[in-house]
């Protein structure tokens, strides 16, 4: 593969990833409305969550109930979900450095592929201590397995790229 079509392959990985991270960020903000939708959907006369999968249902009811509360009583906390969003929107920013010089800034994808990573013990902690039931942590935990699939074909990528190709030409 030429080292034109291998630089396009990493972009487009990069793309992909990048915008995960920004439709990630973007949907912690309306998490209440969200939340409520999916509620409505879960518990339609259509669906078949009530009947097999009850579980599901008692806890996305569950969390929009207390999101509902904090909402009313103490908005402030959801300031907290807000910079959640903000950041997955700042950490999609950092992977531009990637998109524009992998060589240079193959350590932006290392540090995703450790984050990633460390997704996976923040669950099995915080989860019990939440109380977050352990199947909602394996799907948090997903995130991190899914997410550092495309870091570990980018940065393979970026390792067969010679260290002048991927540097932008002097202007």
């Amino acid at each position: 593969m030429s080292e034109r079509a291998l630089l396009r392959r990493i972009r487009v990985w990069l793309v992909v990833f990048i915008l995960c991270l920004v439709l990630s960020g973007l949907t912690a903000f309306p998490l209440i409305t969200e939340l409520r939708w999916t509620e409505d959907l879960l518990s339609s006369s259509a669906s078949p969550v009530p009947e097999h999968l009850p579980g599901l249902l008692e806890w996305i009811t569950r969390v929009r109930t207390g999101l509902d509360e904090a909402d009313s009583a103490y908005p402030f906390l959801l300031y907290g979900t807000d910079w959640l969003a903000f950041a997955h929107l700042v950490i999609a920013v950092a992977f531009y450095g990637p998109y524009r010089d992998p060589v240079r800034n193959i350590w932006v994808v290392e540090f995703g592929m450790i984050a990633c990573a460390g997704i996976v013990p923040l669950a099995l902690i915080c989860g019990p201590v939440r109380d977050i039931p352990f199947w909602w942590s394996v799907i948090d935990m997903s995130f991190g397995v899914f997410g550092i699939i495309p870091l570990l074909v980018v940065r393979r990528m970026i390792k067969q790229l010679p260290a002048e190709a991927a540097a932008p030409a002097a202007v």
